[in-house]
């Protein structure tokens, strides 16, 4: 049985760890807060900005653009958004367990996080590029990281490109997730996938573009690839800060349990010692009477 002198160490290391949890708890707390608020905020944005898309590409009967052609997927690229830090739980494990399944033969990866780099290197994957973002990712962080993906698909280094993200439900819940960015597709499928998305807004829009619908297209599709991106970012952090919050709220409860069995346990190993002594005084008394 451990001493007294034991177990009070253990219990002051475990209160001093409960401490730097709860703390973490309440720092990502903050944060979480304005991250989802973000994500949350940029999805009307994200599907009205689609919308508009999708539909001026289909007006655009005579326009072409590199970013809407589609061919056949012989090598793709893969953009991973991990996290810089860890103690988050099982986001990153959970996202890296999608990231292993592709073929890397002919997948070419993208790191958006220390995470996701680390892991890539590690395995030895064929890693393009890497990347990192802040709590509150920025437009141009958002733009290199399209850009790169844009000059891959361009130059028919690869045929199409993928993010793997975490998606963001709610604060407990936070899902791996595949959105295609590259090719943006075709026109016309995008507008009834979009009017099947968004019944609410299946009636035609009378849309006035100038100086053209191909001159406002050829700058609306680069922004569309950006911005679906910063979408995806804001999605990664909201899910990032919510299961760091929970993670250390959940260890911060089990250090308040170990400390509570930790206090039991010394109380019993004290009554011990003391019930001990006390029969060693009677036992002592006794034998000199």
């Amino acid at each position: 049985m451990a001493s007294t002198r034991d177990i009070r160490r253990r219990i002051k290391s475990v209160k001093g760890t409960a401490q730097i949890t709860k703390a973490m708890q309440m720092v990502a707390s903050s944060k979480m807060r304005k991250a989802q608020q973000a994500a949350i905020n940029g999805r009307p944005f994200a599907a009205l900005s689609r919308e508009i898309t999708v539909h001026a590409a289909a007006d655009a009967t005579d326009f072409s653009h590199p970013l809407l052609e589609e061919r056949e997927v012989r090598k793709r690229a893969l953009i991973v958004v991990s996290t810089d830090k860890g103690l988050c739980g099982a986001l990153n494990s959970n996202l890296l367990r999608e990231a292993v399944k592709y073929d890397t033969a002919h997948t070419r990866f993208i790191a958006v996080g220390k995470k996701a780099a680390q892991f890539l290197a590690r395995t030895r994957r064929d890693l393009a590029a890497e990347f990192t973002y802040r709590d509150t990712p920025t437009f141009s962080e958002c733009q290199a990281i399209a850009n790169c993906a844009k000059e891959m698909f361009v130059s028919g280094e690869v045929d199409q490109v993928d993010v793997l993200y975490t998606r963001f439900i709610n604060t407990l819940s936070q899902r791996p997730d595949i959105h295609t960015v590259l090719p943006l597709g075709d026109p016309a499928d995008k507008v009834a996938e979009h009017a099947k998305a968004h019944p609410e807004a299946a009636p035609a829009r009378d849309y006035i573009f100038e100086p053209s619908v191909g001159g406002v297209l050829e700058q609306l599709l680069t922004y569309e690839l950006s911005f679906q991106v910063a979408q995806l970012l804001f999605e990664a952090k909201a899910s990032e800060h919510s299961a760091r919050m929970v993670a250390m709220k959940n260890a911060t409860e089990n250090a308040q349990q170990l400390i509570k069995a930790l206090t039991l346990e010394y109380n019993k190993v004290r009554q011990a010692s003391i019930t001990k002594e006390l029969l060693e005084i009677a036992t002592a008394q006794m034998a000199l009477g």
